[in-house]
Protein backbone atom coordinates (compact mmCIF):
# COMPACT_ATOMS: atom_id res chain seq x y z
CA UNK A 1 0.00 0.00 0.00
CA UNK A 2 1.56 3.77 -0.85
CA UNK A 3 1.38 6.19 1.52
CA UNK A 4 1.84 9.86 -0.01
CA UNK A 5 4.10 12.36 0.72
CA UNK A 6 0.68 13.98 1.98
CA UNK A 7 0.30 11.71 4.09
CA UNK A 8 4.14 11.05 5.32
CA UNK A 9 4.20 14.27 6.83
CA UNK A 10 1.41 13.54 9.69
CA UNK A 11 2.22 9.70 9.85
CA UNK A 12 3.87 9.78 13.20
CA UNK A 13 1.74 7.92 15.90
CA UNK A 14 0.80 9.27 18.88
CA UNK A 15 0.57 7.38 22.05
CA UNK A 16 1.05 6.97 25.88
CA UNK A 17 2.56 3.81 25.50
CA UNK A 18 5.72 2.61 27.39
CA UNK A 19 8.95 2.25 25.58
CA UNK A 20 12.44 0.65 26.61
CA UNK A 21 13.73 3.45 27.25
CA UNK A 22 17.72 3.97 25.86
CA UNK A 23 20.51 6.05 27.52
CA UNK A 24 20.87 9.44 26.62
CA UNK A 25 24.73 9.57 27.39
CA UNK A 26 24.86 6.68 25.27
CA UNK A 27 22.85 7.87 22.33
CA UNK A 28 22.74 11.59 22.18
CA UNK A 29 25.50 14.65 22.00
CA UNK A 30 24.01 18.22 23.29
CA UNK A 31 25.31 20.24 20.54
CA UNK A 32 24.26 24.08 22.20
CA UNK A 33 22.90 26.26 24.80
CA UNK A 34 26.09 24.95 27.40
CA UNK A 35 23.59 24.09 30.68
CA UNK A 36 20.37 24.94 29.29
CA UNK A 37 20.21 21.68 27.77
CA UNK A 38 20.98 18.80 30.45
CA UNK A 39 20.79 14.88 30.41
CA UNK A 40 19.16 14.08 34.10
CA UNK A 41 17.77 10.67 35.68
CA UNK A 42 21.40 8.84 35.37
CA UNK A 43 20.57 9.23 31.19
CA UNK A 44 16.80 8.18 30.84
CA UNK A 45 16.11 11.91 31.14
CA UNK A 46 16.98 15.10 28.72
CA UNK A 47 15.91 18.83 29.06
CA UNK A 48 16.18 21.80 26.65
CA UNK A 49 15.62 25.19 27.99
CA UNK A 50 15.47 28.26 26.35
CA UNK A 51 15.45 31.71 28.29
CA UNK A 52 16.35 35.45 27.00
CA UNK A 53 20.28 34.85 26.50
CA UNK A 54 19.48 31.11 24.51
CA UNK A 55 17.61 27.97 23.31
CA UNK A 56 19.47 24.69 23.51
CA UNK A 57 19.71 21.50 21.37
CA UNK A 58 20.82 18.65 20.75
CA UNK A 59 21.39 15.38 18.03
CA UNK A 60 21.77 11.65 18.11
CA UNK A 61 25.55 10.19 17.92
CA UNK A 62 24.35 7.96 15.28
CA UNK A 63 23.30 8.25 11.60
CA UNK A 64 19.84 6.47 10.47
CA UNK A 65 18.56 5.32 7.00
CA UNK A 66 14.99 4.17 7.13
CA UNK A 67 13.59 2.58 10.41
CA UNK A 68 10.79 3.05 13.34
CA UNK A 69 11.82 5.94 15.60
CA UNK A 70 10.34 6.68 18.97
CA UNK A 71 10.87 9.83 21.52
CA UNK A 72 8.57 10.76 24.05
CA UNK A 73 8.29 14.57 24.06
CA UNK A 74 6.88 16.53 27.08
CA UNK A 75 6.22 20.55 25.20
CA UNK A 76 6.52 23.43 27.22
CA UNK A 77 3.67 24.12 29.67
CA UNK A 78 1.84 27.37 30.14
CA UNK A 79 2.26 30.34 27.73
CA UNK A 80 4.56 29.04 25.23
CA UNK A 81 4.05 32.09 22.57
CA UNK A 82 6.79 32.65 20.30
CA UNK A 83 8.68 29.34 20.96
CA UNK A 84 9.22 26.46 19.16
CA UNK A 85 10.29 22.77 19.89
CA UNK A 86 11.70 21.35 16.64
CA UNK A 87 12.15 17.70 16.32
CA UNK A 88 13.59 16.29 13.07
CA UNK A 89 15.74 14.04 10.67
CA UNK A 90 18.21 15.70 8.37
CA UNK A 91 21.54 14.85 6.78
CA UNK A 92 23.97 17.40 5.79
CA UNK A 93 24.78 19.85 2.60
CA UNK A 94 22.94 21.91 0.14
CA UNK A 95 21.04 18.23 -1.41
CA UNK A 96 20.21 17.33 2.34
CA UNK A 97 16.82 15.63 3.15
CA UNK A 98 14.68 15.75 6.31
CA UNK A 99 11.70 14.68 8.02
CA UNK A 100 10.23 18.14 10.68
CA UNK A 101 7.76 18.28 13.02
CA UNK A 102 8.19 21.71 14.63
CA UNK A 103 5.69 22.33 17.79
CA UNK A 104 4.73 26.41 17.75
CA UNK A 105 3.88 27.04 21.11
CA UNK A 106 0.66 29.18 21.60
CA UNK A 107 -0.47 30.79 24.63
CA UNK A 108 -1.75 29.35 27.76
CA UNK A 109 -5.22 27.44 26.81
CA UNK A 110 -4.40 27.54 23.31
CA UNK A 111 -3.87 24.34 21.38
CA UNK A 112 -0.43 24.01 20.39
CA UNK A 113 0.30 23.44 16.09
CA UNK A 114 2.46 20.69 14.59
CA UNK A 115 4.13 22.51 11.78
CA UNK A 116 5.69 19.23 8.63
CA UNK A 117 7.76 19.38 6.12
CA UNK A 118 9.79 16.65 4.33
CA UNK A 119 13.13 17.81 2.07
CA UNK A 120 14.55 15.60 -0.70
CA UNK A 121 17.73 16.46 -2.06
CA UNK A 122 17.19 19.58 -0.58
CA UNK A 123 14.01 20.54 -1.91
CA UNK A 124 10.85 20.87 0.77
CA UNK A 125 7.75 23.12 0.44
CA UNK A 126 5.75 20.30 1.32
CA UNK A 127 4.30 22.06 4.96
CA UNK A 128 1.37 21.12 6.40
CA UNK A 129 -0.52 21.89 10.15
CA UNK A 130 -2.59 20.21 12.90
CA UNK A 131 -4.28 21.69 16.16
CA UNK A 132 -2.87 18.94 18.57
CA UNK A 133 -5.95 17.39 19.78
CA UNK A 134 -4.35 16.64 23.02
CA UNK A 135 -2.28 18.70 25.66
CA UNK A 136 1.46 17.85 25.00
CA UNK A 137 2.55 19.40 28.59
CA UNK A 138 0.63 17.88 31.15
CA UNK A 139 2.57 14.36 30.17
CA UNK A 140 4.82 12.66 27.76
CA UNK A 141 3.03 11.22 24.58
CA UNK A 142 5.33 9.19 22.23
CA UNK A 143 5.79 10.41 18.56
CA UNK A 144 6.58 7.72 16.42
CA UNK A 145 7.90 8.12 13.06
CA UNK A 146 7.85 5.64 10.43
CA UNK A 147 10.27 5.76 7.72
CA UNK A 148 10.67 3.06 4.81
CA UNK A 149 11.05 2.46 1.39
CA UNK A 150 6.70 1.75 1.25
CA UNK A 151 6.80 5.52 1.47
CA UNK A 152 8.03 6.00 -2.37
CA UNK A 153 5.68 6.86 -5.22
CA UNK A 154 8.08 7.16 -8.06
CA UNK A 155 5.90 6.89 -10.56
CA UNK A 156 5.11 10.16 -9.59
CA UNK A 157 8.80 11.65 -9.92
CA UNK A 158 8.18 12.43 -6.47
CA UNK A 159 11.39 13.19 -4.91
CA UNK A 160 11.97 11.53 -1.38
CA UNK A 161 13.90 11.21 1.08
CA UNK A 162 15.72 7.39 0.39
CA UNK A 163 19.68 7.28 -0.31
CA UNK A 164 21.03 9.69 2.59
CA UNK A 165 21.24 8.45 6.11
CA UNK A 166 20.16 11.29 8.86
CA UNK A 167 20.68 12.41 12.21
CA UNK A 168 18.31 12.77 14.74
CA UNK A 169 18.25 16.40 15.96
CA UNK A 170 16.05 18.63 18.81
CA UNK A 171 16.26 22.24 19.56
CA UNK A 172 14.31 24.86 21.85
CA UNK A 173 14.95 28.12 20.67
CA UNK A 174 12.49 31.37 19.91
CA UNK A 175 10.96 32.07 16.86
CA UNK A 176 8.45 34.81 18.02
CA UNK A 177 9.37 36.27 14.39
CA UNK A 178 7.23 33.60 12.85
CA UNK A 179 5.72 30.69 14.99
CA UNK A 180 2.52 32.47 16.43
CA UNK A 181 -0.48 33.38 15.00
CA UNK A 182 2.84 34.91 11.98
CA UNK A 183 4.73 36.58 14.87
CA UNK A 184 2.20 38.70 15.84
CA UNK A 185 2.46 37.40 19.44
CA UNK A 186 5.75 37.39 20.84
CA UNK A 187 7.63 35.65 23.81
CA UNK A 188 6.45 36.79 27.31
CA UNK A 189 10.10 36.47 28.85
CA UNK A 190 8.92 37.01 32.23
CA UNK A 191 7.80 33.42 32.09
CA UNK A 192 11.07 32.19 31.07
CA UNK A 193 12.98 29.86 31.44
CA UNK A 194 11.14 27.69 29.20
CA UNK A 195 11.22 24.00 29.53
CA UNK A 196 10.84 21.08 27.08
CA UNK A 197 11.77 17.54 27.96
CA UNK A 198 12.55 13.62 26.38
CA UNK A 199 12.34 10.27 27.40
CA UNK A 200 12.24 6.78 26.43
CA UNK A 201 14.07 7.43 22.99
CA UNK A 202 13.77 4.16 20.62
CA UNK A 203 15.12 3.50 17.43
CA UNK A 204 14.19 0.02 15.68
CA UNK A 205 16.73 0.87 12.74
CA UNK A 206 19.92 0.33 11.09
CA UNK A 207 22.90 2.98 11.73
CA UNK A 208 24.61 4.29 8.67
CA UNK A 209 27.88 2.46 10.46
CA UNK A 210 26.72 -0.65 10.68
CA UNK A 211 26.28 -3.58 7.85
CA UNK A 212 22.76 -4.55 9.11
CA UNK A 213 20.35 -4.99 6.09
CA UNK A 214 17.46 -2.33 5.77
CA UNK A 215 15.62 -5.96 4.78
CA UNK A 216 14.22 -5.69 8.36
CA UNK A 217 10.12 -5.74 9.29
CA UNK A 218 10.51 -1.68 9.47
CA UNK A 219 11.35 -1.66 5.67
CA UNK A 220 8.04 -3.52 4.97
CA UNK A 221 5.80 -2.27 7.18
CA UNK A 222 3.27 -0.01 6.07
CA UNK A 223 0.21 1.68 8.58
CA UNK A 224 -2.43 -0.99 9.69
CA UNK A 225 -5.71 -0.01 8.70
CA UNK A 226 -7.08 1.23 12.48
CA UNK A 227 -3.87 3.56 12.15
CA UNK A 228 -4.60 4.80 8.81
CA UNK A 229 -8.67 5.64 9.71
CA UNK A 230 -6.93 7.48 12.69
CA UNK A 231 -4.43 9.51 10.31
CA UNK A 232 -7.98 10.84 8.45
CA UNK A 233 -9.06 11.13 11.34
CA UNK A 234 -6.96 13.99 12.16
CA UNK A 235 -6.54 15.15 8.81
CA UNK A 236 -10.49 15.85 8.82
CA UNK A 237 -10.64 17.30 12.14
CA UNK A 238 -7.59 19.03 13.27
CA UNK A 239 -5.64 19.71 9.98
CA UNK A 240 -5.35 23.33 9.71
CA UNK A 241 -3.22 23.64 6.56
CA UNK A 242 -1.98 21.53 3.47
CA UNK A 243 0.50 22.29 0.89
CA UNK A 244 -1.42 19.53 -1.38
CA UNK A 245 -4.48 21.82 -1.55
CA UNK A 246 -3.12 25.23 -1.41
CA UNK A 247 -4.39 26.69 -5.18
CA UNK A 248 -2.79 30.18 -4.11
CA UNK A 249 0.97 28.54 -3.81
CA UNK A 250 -0.01 26.37 -6.81
CA UNK A 251 -2.19 28.00 -9.21
CA UNK A 252 -1.32 26.06 -12.38
CA UNK A 253 -2.26 22.72 -10.59
CA UNK A 254 -1.99 20.57 -7.43
CA UNK A 255 1.27 18.95 -6.61
CA UNK A 256 1.16 15.24 -8.39
CA UNK A 257 1.31 13.43 -4.70
CA UNK A 258 -1.75 15.80 -4.09
CA UNK A 259 -3.76 14.63 -6.65
CA UNK A 260 -2.74 10.71 -6.43
CA UNK A 261 -3.76 11.43 -2.67
CA UNK A 262 -7.11 13.21 -3.71
CA UNK A 263 -8.46 10.18 -6.68
CA UNK A 264 -8.07 7.23 -3.53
Amino acid sequence: MDLLPCFLLVSLVLSSSHLVSANFYNDFDITWGNDRAKILDNGQRLQLTLDQSSGSGFQSKNEYLFGKIDMQIKLVAGNSAGTVTAYYLSSQGDKHDEIDFDFLGNLSRDPYVMHTNVFSQGKGNREQQFYLWFDPTADFHTYSLLWNPQQIIEDLGVAYPKNQAMRIYSSLWNADDWATRGGAVKIDWTKSPFVASYGNFKAESCSASSDCSVNSWYAAEALEASEQEKLEWVRKNYMIYDYCSDSKRFPQGFPAEGTRQASN
